[in-house]
């Protein structure tokens, strides 16, 4: 810490998309490859391990020398003078989790398209049925779910799967008929749903 000397691994400059040694490794070095949307965040964890030495953890995103966004996590702590209480170094160790993120990201994407497809598949069966019992179009059956959907105040894939789970139980091969879905938008909810009593 007096000095300003920093000391970095291979490892840390191939990171930041320098080869090793090419560069100085220096504190304003350091943040300005910081993301600009993390820079504030790891400019006060290091305030905080350079006047306390407190151990710390941190996940940020870094711009290397290369122009690409890595996700890297750092852990460490700062070593404390014993008499003059004074942070005299800090230390830590560096990982980069770009990959790992990465794959998370991508978990997480497939997961919500699988999701949305899901709810739009409920969605085209209730109007496929809305379409051949009354005749309607596309625009109309999503219309009357839609409207329907507001008056029973709930959205519109949770409609469409309570209209196809009314269908369950009869039987097999058989299509709702129109006294099915007449009965299905002119019964309340609440009816279809048991009564309760204060």
């Amino acid at each position: 810490m007096p000095s300003q000397k920093w000391w970095w691994s291979d490892e840390l400059f191939e990171m930041h998309g320098f080869a090793p040694g090419e560069v100085v490794p220096t504190t304003a070095l350091m943040l300005a490859h910081k993301h600009p949307d993390d820079l504030a965040r790891v400019e006060d964890v290091l305030a905080d391990v350079t006047s306390t030495g407190a151990p710390f953890s941190c996940t940020h995103r870094i711009i290397d020398a290369r122009g690409r966004t890595r996700v890297l996590g750092v852990v460490g702590q700062g070593d404390v003078d014993g008499v003059s209480g004074q942070v005299t170094r800090v230390v830590g160790y560096f990982m980069d989790l770009t990959e790992a993120q990465e794959a998370l990201v991508q978990e997480q994407a497939t997961r919500a398209i699988n999701a949305s497809a899901e709810r739009r598949a409920t969605i085209e069966q209730a109007k496929g049925a809305l379409m051949v019992v009354y005749g309607l179009d596309d625009d109309e059956a999503f219309e009357i779910l839609r409207h329907h959907s507001s008056i029973t105040n709930e959205p519109v894939r949770d409609l469409a799967a309570r209209l196809l789970g009314s269908f369950v139980g009869g039987p097999a091969g058989t299509f709702p008929s129109r006294e099915d879905l007449d009965h299905f938008f002119e019964t309340p909810r609440q009816a279809r749903q048991g009564r309760s009593a204060r």
